[in-house]
């Protein structure tokens, strides 16, 4: 959280979501625009994986466009610095008519495919990127992000009851794992000193209340 934070990635205030709720914070990935910070958000990646022991359990890295292309790339680099070199691909939003053609770029689709991307949202994203990875013939095994807002769904077809992720896990059957999540957001604004981020601590709060779902 205190990356994200320094990064600019992470931002609080008042910020309208796709749902048309008023979140008191902001989780912005394309904001991880240099190499620094994208070399760290790959070793996060990375080390998550790692952790949970998911990461030898795949046998390609899938990026869908646009966010989860430079993701996927990252998270190769400093998998293959730990010690675990998996190959990666990404589609394009418009198929190739020339050259290799197709929408697929990159490595072949094979065995057990892993999805990054930053949220999940509504679940499309990887609805899509699962229909991709099986008409290519590979597996869709799991989906990794850098935050889980823990937040019921109101879009995609998600059970309202649910947060999208929750929906991932049980009706598409994808194990997703999560560098952090809205509760280790309001536990690390409990922990600040800083007035100018513990302010927000009572407006996160109040938005898991109203709107989250349980861990």
């Amino acid at each position: 959280m205190a990356f994200a934070v320094q990064a600019g990635v992470l931002r609080f205030g008042e910020f309208k979501t796709k749902a048309g709720r008023l979140s008191p914070y902001f989780f912005n990935a394309g904001l991880f625009d240099d190499g620094a910070k994208l070399g760290r958000l790959g070793q996060f990646y990375a080390r998550r994986l790692l952790a949970s022991g998911a990461a030898p359990a795949y046998d390609l890295l899938f990026g869908p466009a646009y966010k989860g292309i430079t993701l996927a790339a990252a998270i190769a680099i400093e998998l293959d610095r730990l010690g675990h070199n998996l190959p990666y691909a990404y589609n394009r939003k418009e198929a190739k008519d020339h050259g290799e053609g197709g929408t697929l770029v990159g490595a072949p689709m094979r065995g057990r495919v892993l999805i990054v991307d930053d949220v999940i949202s509504a679940g499309t994203s990887v609805r899509e990127s699962v229909a991709m990875i099986k008409a290519a013939g590979a597996t869709p095994a799991g989906v990794c992000i850098a935050l889980d807002r823990q937040e019921k769904a109101s879009e995609g077809g998600v059970d309202a009851a649910h947060s999208a992720v929750q929906y991932v896990r049980a009706e598409l059957g994808l194990q997703v794992d999560a560098i952090a999540t809205l509760d280790d957001l309001l536990l690390y604004l409990s922990e600040q000193q800083d007035p100018a981020l513990t302010a927000y601590l009572g407006p996160v709060r109040a938005y898991r209340e109203r709107y989250g779902v349980a861990a």
